[in-house]
């Protein structure tokens, strides 16, 4: 696995609304472009990347002062990255992203931080879901 570099920050939200405007008018970020996910959400630019993606809270209520829901990275070698995942007994979620077909890894670190490891759509790995075991 070669991490490139730090892609994108991602928020959870109660209300999509103020922390999109919060972003855009605090930060100078701009709302641009963003796949048709499930779920609502905003992502925010600087220039021509989404470095902070918003998405609203689902599930269980958040808990402790973070909001962050996970870290991404991009990354190369999908295959081999996910073989090291399984040698590692990490269990991981693979996902496609509608539309731009980014490859994404998804696992949690040794303190239950959710990573994020995003692959060029030319990278070819089975992407079944790995439990850990």
């Amino acid at each position: 696995m070669d991490i490139t570099k730090l892609d994108h920050i991602n928020i959870r939200t109660p209300d999509l609304e103020a922390i999109t405007a919060f972003y855009r008018d605090v930060l100078g970020l701009e709302v641009g472009p963003r796949p048709p996910f499930g779920a609502p959400g905003s992502w925010m630019y600087a220039g021509d990347h989404p470095i902070v993606h918003i998405s609203m809270q689902r599930g269980e209520p958040m808990s402790g002062n973070s909001q962050i829901d996970h870290i991404a990275f991009s990354a190369t070698n999908l295959a081999a990255t996910l073989e090291q995942l399984r040698e590692h007994k990490l269990a991981y979620r693979c996902v496609v992203v509608p539309e731009s077909e980014v490859r994404q890894v998804f696992f949690h670190d040794i303190d239950g931080n959710k990573l994020e490891l995003d692959f060029a759509p030319t990278e070819q790995a089975e992407l079944s879901d790995y439990d850990g075991s």
